[in-house]
């Protein structure tokens, strides 16, 4: 294993150092870093040009002017990685430090969204496949999927940033959106779920009458002006996780697994007003602690819970704990959002369509939560921009990868071995169907970065995007090179964990050479 990535980590370096030899050539000539200094008419003309040929080393020929770069960023061995400077002087590592944090904040939570929600949709067209859901899905799908993303971004920005802003001032709904919601939550979920026509119905029945109900109830209460779940919400919501994730990780036959899940439900509801009363003195490094320990406990309960299959338990334990617990900070976000959106410096419209957080926060009273709720608002859009050009495309290789396998000889196999249906899709068909969709996740993060760039620039994000289109425009090839340094560095690196991904997924796929 270890003889295999380093060969694949020196191929990946030698590629990495080709492809930036040859953009660092196309970029230096793609036009003059002096222009605007020689059409420019102060005094010191001279002395600025002679500055900027100075600090930018214009004096030496583009191939040999790489190798000055490169040795710079080879200086990292020594502890003095230097990736030069920019036409206005800025060292460059300070800016990418600022930029880097602001995209990867952007790019991993749309790419994690993308993935779970696009492998849910196409786990589920594949079981459903030719239904009316499946013709709807994929017909929305390759329309989401051929749409560009600044036409995704601006629609966004205009429809559910300003609309839902505009929404808020009266936040309610009439009757016909209700009618219209509740129709669309059953034809959804009885496609989704399936069965005979008498099930079909009943299941369109109790979800459009659950959505009706749900938003009746948010109109007459006003309940997005001062939103929260509640102990008796979260108490209703622990139980059904607790239900879910057994049923997808050992099935309801199990009962201590079942046990478990209930157990780790009522350890929540438990702590939930002890940890409301020192949520205000809390940290994000302090909420991770508690993530973890949330986890831990979990794996505890699992274990003591015990059954033919400690492991399953312990899962399943530790599953619904985080699931929880995530359930218990939304609804701490929740009764933060009425002091955020009702504060002076946000006046009555929280969702954010420019910047990547709102100018001036700390003049006012914040916490964490306060903190936390500025960057989900402003991280809205651009995700959701993402998210769905991403998830078109993730919920069709799914649904191909499933359908693939289970037409295999060992899914027939299993089946006719008499093991229930959710063992063979759970255990057999979908650990085998992640093996594609491993491969396309680590390509696709390199164009989540471009697609990022455009979707940066239409709301004003300073981030990776605002840099790599400066330094283009400005023909200001230090920057431009520290963009590519850190996208190919993370295509390199997302390559490498596919490799180890697929030995973790497929015990048939051993790396000895």
């Amino acid at each position: 294993m270890l003889t295999f990535l380093s060969r694949r980590l020196l191929a990946s370096l030698l590629v990495l150092l080709a492809a930036s030899y040859v953009v660092y050539i196309l970029s230096a000539n793609a036009g003059d870093p002096l222009d605007d200094l020689r059409t420019t008419t102060a005094k010191n003309k001279e002395e600025l040009i002679q500055q900027r040929i100075a600090l930018l080393h214009l004096d030496v020929p583009a191939p040999l002017r790489y190798f000055i770069w490169l040795g710079g960023v080879l200086k990292v061995f020594i502890g003095q990685f230097d990736l030069g400077k920019s036409r206005s002087g800025q060292n460059v590592t300070d800016m990418l430090a600022s930029a880097v944090g602001v995209t990867v904040q952007l790019l991993i939570t749309a790419t994690l969204l993308a993935i779970i929600f696009g492998i849910l949709i196409g786990i589920t067209t594949a079981l459903r496949q030719y239904s009316g859901y499946d013709y709807t899905v994929t017909t929305l799908s390759f329309l989401f999927f051929s749409l560009p993303s600044f036409f995704v971004a601006v629609i966004l920005k205009q429809y559910v940033g300003i609309g839902f802003n505009n929404f808020l001032q009266a936040p309610g709904f009439p009757w016909w959106v209700i009618l219209l919601a509740a129709l669309i939550a059953g034809a959804v979920w009885q496609g989704i779920l399936g069965g005979n026509a008498r099930r079909r119905l009943i299941t369109a029945a109790i979800a459009g009458g659950a959505t009706a109900v749900v938003m009746t109830y948010v109109s007459l209460t006003v309940w997005f002006s001062n939103p929260s779940l509640g102990i008796a919400m979260l108490a209703v919501l622990g139980v059904g996780v607790a239900f879910l994730v057994t049923t997808l990780t050992s099935g309801l036959a199990n009962r201590k697994s079942l046990y478990t899940g209930l157990t780790v439900v009522a350890i929540g509801l438990a702590v939930y007003y002890p940890f409301n009363l020192i949520s205000d003195y809390l940290t994000i490094w302090s909420v991770i602690g508690l993530a973890v320990l949330t986890v831990a406990v979990g794996l505890l309960v699992g274990y003591l819970w015990g059954g033919t299959d400690r492991g399953v338990s312990a899962r399943t334990g530790a599953l619904t704990a985080f699931l929880v617990g995530f359930l218990i900070v939304v609804d701490r976000l929740m009764r933060s959002w009425n002091n955020y959106a009702t504060s002076d410096i946000i006046n009555g419209r929280p969702i954010g369509t420019v910047g990547s957080g709102t100018p001036n926060l700390s003049d006012v009273t914040t916490n964490f939560w306060i903190e936390s709720v500025d960057s989900f608002t402003h991280l809205l859009l651009p995700t959701m921009s993402l998210v769905l050009i991403s998830l078109a495309a993730y919920s069709r290789y799914s649904r191909a990868s499933l359908l693939d396998v289970l037409n295999q000889d060992y899914i027939r196999t299993a089946r006719a071995k008499g093991l229930n249906e959710r063992t063979v899709i759970m255990r057999h068909a979908f650990r085998n169907a992640l093996i594609p969709i491993t491969t396309i996740v680590a390509f696709d993060f390199g164009g989540l970065v471009g697609g990022a760039i455009i979707t940066e620039i239409i709301f004003a994000w300073s981030g990776m995007g605002k840099l790599f289109n400066d330094a283009l425009r400005l023909v200001d090839v230090n920057p431009l090179m520290g963009f590519f340094l850190v996208t190919g560095s993370v295509a390199v690196l997302f390559n490498l964990l596919a490799d180890l991904s697929y030995t973790a997924l497929d015990p048939r796929i051993r790396v000895t050479v």
